[in-house]
C-alpha cells in the first residue's frame, strides 16, 4: 500500500447537550448504557453544516488553500436530503474548485471509514490532496435506545502523500447480518430488532474479521472503535485485539453520544489531538461490515477541535430543537426567493464575496446594482471578506415577529438576534451587512462585539433548504 498521511484534522460538535438524567426524568429510564450526556444539533444545524465546520477547521490546520483540494468525500448515515449530490454544496461552502472530484457515502454507520478508504485509493491513483468529511446525527423513536444514545458531531481529514500521521495498514470484512440496525426507505427513524446476542455477534465478528485482515501487528496507544452506546465498544476489545484502556483513551461516546458515521472519525481526531503515536480505528456498519485502519504518527498532527458543550437542555427543549413539538411553518406569505436567485447569491452567502467598485474603489455587499458610494453601474471586482467583523446594530426577533419562512426555525430555537455587522476585508476595510445570530441567546450580542461567520440553515421553502452565513461570537 502506498503511503497516505493525515496532514490536518478538524472536529466539531454542537454546543447543546442533554444528560442521561434528563432522559431518565422524562421516561423513567435511560436506555443508552455508558452515555453520560450527548450532543444535540441546534435548529439551524444538520450533518451538512457540521461537515462544513469540521472541513473548514481541517483546511485551516493543514494551512491548505481550498483550491488545492482535488478530491472530496462526504459521509453521513443521515444526510439532510436522501437524494442530492451534497458534495457540490459542501465543496462550494468551503471554497473548493468546481472541478474537485466529489463522492458521497451513506446508508451505514461505516460510511466514515468507507470515505477514508476511498480517499486512500484516490491518492494511490491520481489525486494529490483529498478532503474526507464525516458528519452525522442519528435519530430513533423517542422511547427507543437508538434515540437515547443518538448524538451529533463531525470530523474532517486532509489526506496527502506525506505527513506526520501515516496510514500504514487497513483491513475490511463483511458478513450478512440483516436486521441488526436499519432505517427503512422514507422513514426518519433508525431502528433495530433488539436481539441482543445477534447484534453483539454481528458487531464483534465483523470487527474481529477486519482486524484479522491487517498485516501489521498493531499495538495501539489508542483505539477508536464504533460506539453505538458506551459499553459495546469495550465488549469488542478482545475482538479488536486491544485493551479497554486503549478504547477509553479516545472514546467520545460518553460525552457526545452515538455519532453514527462520524463515531470513529471523531474518536480518531481526538486520538490525534491527544498526541497518540499508534492508533487503531475500527468502524462497524450493520448489515454487517467493518473497516480497520492503523495509523502511526511520527510527529504532531495539527488538529482543531470544537467538541466542548455549552448549554444543557431539558427534555422538552430537546424535543423542540429537533422539531418534534412544533407545528411546522405557516402556509402562505413570507418573502419568496426562487432557488435560481438564491443560487446566484451563493458566492456571498457561502464565501462572503464582496465587490469593489471599479470607479471609486468602494466595497459593496452584496455586489449588485449601483455602487452605494458613487452610484456607478460598472462591474464589481470580487473581494472575499475574512469572515470577521463587529456588530454595529442588533435587535431581537421574538415569537410572531419573524417572517413566515423563519417561523418554523424560530418555533424550534426561540428568539434570535438580527444584526448589522461591519464585515472586514483582508486589507482592513469594512462593509455593512445584515446577519442572523447563532450559537448564543440574543442578549449575548451587543454593539461593538467581535463576531465571526459560519454557515447554517437559513430556512426551507419548497422542500429546498437555503444555507447561508450567520454570525456568532468570535472564538479566538
Amino acid at each position: 500500500m502506498s503511503p497516505t498521511a493525515i496532514t490536518g484534522v478538524g472536529a466539531y460538535a454542537p454546543r447543546f447537550r442533554i444528560t442521561a438524567e434528563a432522559f431518565e426524568e422524562a421516561w423513567g429510564q435511560f436506555q443508552a448504557s455508558g452515555v453520560n450526556e450527548k450532543a444535540v444539533p441546534a435548529a439551524d444545524e444538520d450533518s451538512l453544516t457540521m461537515a462544513y465546520e469540521a472541513a473548514a477547521k481541517a483546511l485551516e490546520t493543514a494551512d491548505l488553500a481550498p483550491g488545492s483540494v482535488d478530491w472530496l468525500a462526504f459521509a453521513s448515515s443521515r444526510p439532510p436530503l436522501e437524494e442530492e449530490e451534497l458534495t457540490a454544496r459542501l465543496g462550494a461552502m468551503v471554497g473548493l474548485p468546481e472541478t474537485t472530484t466529489g463522492y458521497s457515502f451513506t446508508g451505514s454507520t461505516r460510511a466514515g471509514t468507507r470515505a477514508l478508504w476511498a480517499g486512500m485509493d484516490a491518492l494511490e491513483s491520481d489525486a494529490e490532496t483529498a478532503l474526507v468529511v464525516a458528519a452525522d446525527a442519528p435519530r430513533g423513536a423517542p422511547d427507543e435506545d437508538v434515540d437515547h444514545a443518538a448524538g451529533a458531531g463531525a470530523a474532517a481529514f486532509v489526506l496527502e502523500s506525506d505527513g506526520p500521521a501515516a496510514i500504514v495498514d487497513r483491513g475490511t470484512y463483511a458478513a450478512p447480518y440483516p436486521g441488526s440496525r436499519f432505517r427503512e426507505t422514507g422513514s426518519d427513524e433508525t431502528q433495530g430488532l433488539d436481539v441482543t446476542g445477534y447484534d453483539r455477534q454481528a458487531f464483534t465478528e465483523t470487527i474481529r474479521g477486519a482486524v484479522d485482515e491487517l498485516e501489521v501487528d498493531a499495538e495501539p496507544d489508542a483505539a477508536a472503535i464504533q460506539a453505538p452506546d458506551g459499553k459495546l465498544p469495550y465488549r469488542a476489545a478482545s475482538a479488536a485485539g486491544v485493551g479497554t484502556d486503549a478504547i477509553q483513551a479516545c472514546a467520545t461516546v460518553h460525552d457526545l453520544g452515538d455519532l453514527g458515521a462520524a463515531s470513529v472519525p471523531v474518536s480518531l481526531a481526538t486520538a490525534l489531538a491527544d498526541g497518540h503515536d499508534s492508533i487503531l480505528a475500527v468502524s462497524h456498519g450493520s448489515g454487517a461490515g467493518a473497516d480497520a485502519i492503523v495509523l502511526e504518527s511520527a510527529g504532531e498532527v495539527s488538529v482543531e477541535s470544537a467538541l466542548e458543550g455549552g448549554d444543557s437542555l431539558s427534555y422538552a427543549e430537546y424535543l423542540r430543537q429537533r422539531g418534534v413539538v412544533t407545528s411546522g411553518p405557516p402556509s402562505g406569505g413570507g418573502a419568496y426567493v426562487s432557488v435560481p436567485s438564491w443560487r446566484r447569491s451563493l458566492p456571498q452567502r457561502y464565501r462572503l464575496e464582496a465587490g469593489r467598485c471599479v470607479e471609486c474603489d468602494a466595497l459593496s455587499f452584496p455586489p449588485s446594482g449601483a455602487c452605494d458610494d458613487c452610484g456607478a453601474l460598472a462591474e464589481y471586482e470580487p473581494v472575499p471578506l475574512t469572515g470577521e467583523g463587529t456588530v454595529e446594530a442588533v435587535t431581537t426577533i421574538s415569537q410572531g415577529g419573524a417572517p413566515p419562512e423563519f417561523a418554523d426555525q424560530q418555533a424550534r430555537s426561540g428568539d434570535y438576534a438580527a444584526a448589522i455587522v461591519a464585515l472586514e476585508s483582508p486589507d482592513g476595510e469594512t462593509v455593512s451587512a445584515p446577519a442572523m445570530g447563532t450559537d448564543a441567546e440574543p442578549a449575548a450580542f451587543a454593539v461593538g462585539d467581535r463576531v465571526e461567520t459560519t454557515i447554517r440553515r437559513i430556512y426551507t421553502q419548497e422542500g429546498v433548504t437555503r444555507y447561508g452565513f450567520k454570525v456568532r461570537q468570535q472564538t479566538d
